[in-house]
């Protein structure tokens, strides 16, 4: 994963974050062992972004975009617990194949920034994939093309867990809105916020101040 230090040169990045429908990530020799002509269903459910751009020695969020995703595939009811969204939520909403160039030209060549950032390069990965953009043993998102908020935070509060609520918190970020759901946009929206927070070289929660360089 990239660190602040990598960000030099980097004029925009996009935060962004996606629901899905709770199911695993099959693995490449999985896939080998399905019957032939089995349509892989899809996994992400929502894609939610924002735009960050560079603002003199800091960053300034910029556009978001946002889109609901037909997987043609179950959704675990533990996930509807999670995010609310319901099949008969996407019934109108269109597969990742016909949203996939209006977010190509969204992040572009860009940056990405996520909370616990693996999450989202595998499923990004995984549905590439499924449209022939790539083989399932082949990537085309990779840790150089993240930030991963989680990963930053643990130079603030180490040991701490290394959740979206547990950093917002931490950061005295209002997660009010994902008390009862959570939602793809929302959460992009926060993980930019605490982004926002961190790179800033200060933070300060009820027990101590830190500022990166401290020893």
């Amino acid at each position: 994963m990239l660190s602040l230090d990598d960000l030099g040169d980097v004029n925009r990045m996009i935060s962004i974050d996606m629901e899905t429908t709770g199911m695993r990530t099959p693995t490449a020799a999985e896939i080998r062992k399905m019957p032939k002509g089995y349509r892989l269903p899809g996994l992400v459910i929502e894609i939610g972004c924002v735009e960050l751009l560079r603002d003199g020695a800091g960053w300034k969020t910029g556009e978001t975009w946002h889109r609901r995703v037909q997987p043609n595939g179950p959704i675990s009811k533990a996930s509807i617990a999670v995010h609310g969204i319901h099949p008969a939520d996407l019934k109108d909403a269109p597969p990742f194949k016909d949203v996939l160039d209006d977010f190509e030209a969204f992040i572009g060549q860009d940056v990405l920034l996520a909370h616990s950032a693996e999450n989202e390069m595998d499923f990004l990965n995984f549905e590439y994939a499924r449209l022939g953009r790539c083989g399932f043993d082949e990537v085309i998102f990779a840790d150089s093309d993240f930030v991963c908020t989680q990963e930053l935070s643990r130079s603030f509060f180490p040991g701490a867990p290394g959740s979206l609520d547990v950093l917002c918190d931490r950061l005295w970020i209002d997660r009010s809105d994902r008390f009862q759901h959570h939602g793809a946009l929302l959460d992009a929206i926060l993980t930019a916020e605490a982004f926002l927070k961190m790179q800033g070289g200060f933070v300060q929660d009820d027990t101590r101040s830190v500022s990166f360089g401290d020893p």
